[in-house]
């Protein structure tokens, strides 16, 4: 089972983000079909990269033997603290990455024209890449991610299991408030995040703190850490900006244990101080099938 190429790929410097709800009268198995259609010249010219996704519901109704069992929508989470991730669970959702901004956002166009009688765009966000890979609070962003070559181990549900080929996309959009996170000396800000500034080094234990971001995400279990391929991206203008936050799991069930350790819901009384100074307006989880999978579900006149 092939994975969709998309969510790999290198080297893009401009994003585009869609989420869709369905129509009222539209089946999944009418919705699945149409955005199997996407990969047409009108919307993949210029060389984008295209990952198409879909709710639980949309993608279940479908295809059930070719869903994981785990596979749910996002639900609201309610820290301990009274911090939260709202849930804004969507049908649907496409990203489209390439080169150059222009590019990018005639296929996202084309591609809301192409699905426009089965679903609606819910939500839209452009992104793009900062300062050579780096989150706008000046942090590089990833740092933790495997490797390309191991990427797929992390991030596709593997041969033999319900959905293989396929992966688990958690879509969350955060807003930064990058006055107060500029406020910390870069010390402290070292401290909220765990890792250096300028060249993203793992503080020493001794000196990281266990609510730094990375004391948080960083989660091993039975000696294996849980990992996560994050593709995510900054978004925003001079008003409200952030991180479009976008990973790719083998199992869901890792973003809920890290979620979980964020928002002081892991049972040991602790949040991650990142939320003191990024909150999440959005959350969505979604499945992104193999390729194989779209064009058995699709059907011949899809490819």
């Amino acid at each position: 089972m092939l994975p969709q190429f998309g969510i790999f790929a290198q080297g893009t410097h401009a994003h585009y983000f869609l989420e869709f709800d369905l129509k009222s009268g539209a089946t999944p198995m009418q919705t699945v079909t149409e955005f199997r259609k996407l990969r047409t010249p009108d919307v993949s010219a210029g060389g984008v990269n295209l990952v198409i996704a879909f709710g639980a519901a949309a993608w279940g109704a479908v295809a059930p033997e070719l869903a994981p069992a785990e596979l749910a929508a996002f639900q609201t989470v309610v820290g301990a603290d009274g911090r939260s991730a709202p849930a804004t669970q969507h049908d649907a959702w496409l990203w489209i990455s390439g080169a150059e901004p222009d590019v990018v956002w005639r296929s996202a166009r084309a591609a809301t024209l192409a699905v426009s009688e089965v679903a609606d765009l819910a939500a839209e966000q452009p992104g793009f890449t900062y300062l050579g890979g780096r989150d706008i609070t000046g942090f590089i962003d990833g740092t933790a991610n495997p490797q390309v070559r191991r990427a797929a181990d992390v991030a596709v549900v593997p041969p033999g299991q319900p959905g293989e080929g396929g992966s688990h996309v958690l879509a969350m959009r955060w807003v930064h408030d990058l006055i107060a996170f500029e406020r910390l000396s870069v010390e402290e800000q070292q401290r909220v995040i765990g890792r250096t500034k300028a060249d993203s080094v793992e503080l020493p234990e001794a000196e990281r703190p266990p609510t730094a971001h990375i004391s948080r995400v960083q989660v091993t279990v039975g000696g294996e850490e849980l990992e996560i391929f994050r593709r995510s991206v900054p978004y925003g203008s001079p008003r409200e900006h952030g991180l479009y936050f976008v990973a790719f799991s083998a199992e869901r069930s890792r973003y809920d244990v890290m979620l979980a350790r964020m928002f002081a819901n892991a049972g040991d009384g602790l949040h991650d101080r990142l939320t003191e100074f990024s909150r999440p307006v959005s959350g969505a989880y979604y499945f992104a099938p193999s390729q194989n999978a779209l064009r058995e579900v699709g059907g011949p006149e899809a490819d």
